[in-house]
């Protein structure tokens, strides 16, 4: 065999080799992206916050229901988990976050604050089911899961 037979052999081997390597990748790429999109559908939710309206007596709960999830924005941008097209609302008003196990309403210093059952809130204030979050003419009721 010769010097230039040898190198050829060589260089057709390495060439294989690299080809199963991204073949390999490519592979391990795509068995993590479906696996990742399957789990993308069944995400986790803790609860829910329902729209409820002020009635005389107390209030009453709406059609209207979102998805509580381990950080929960309200405002009018869409950006929002739960928008608001009210004109008292900033566009990032509050959010609902989980931390540490305890849920917090934390208002995002908006113009015309954030209420909780009735008592604007300064800072950051730990939030139990029922309680009632009030954003300018809208009202949220906090419906955590077990």
């Amino acid at each position: 065999m010769t010097t230039e037979l040898i190198l050829f052999v060589l260089r057709i081997a390495s060439a294989a080799v690299l080809l199963g390597f991204l073949a390999l990748l490519f592979w391990v790429m795509w068995r993590d992206f479906h696996g990742v999109s399957k789990l993308g559908s069944t995400r986790r939710t803790y609860g829910r916050i329902v729209r409820v309206q002020e009635t005389a007596s107390g209030y009453a709960a709406s059609e209207e229901s979102y998805a509580l999830m381990p950080l929960t924005s309200f405002g009018r941008a869409a950006t929002n988990n739960i928008p608001i097209n009210d004109t008292f609302a900033s566009n990032d008003h509050a959010f609902v976050a989980l931390r540490n196990d305890r849920w917090w309403l934390e208002d995002r210093r908006s113009t015309n604050g954030t209420l909780l059952n009735g008592v604007p809130i300064d800072q950051a204030v730990i939030v139990t089911d029922g309680d009632i979050i009030s954003i300018g003419q809208s009202h949220f009721r906090l419906e955590l899961e077990g």
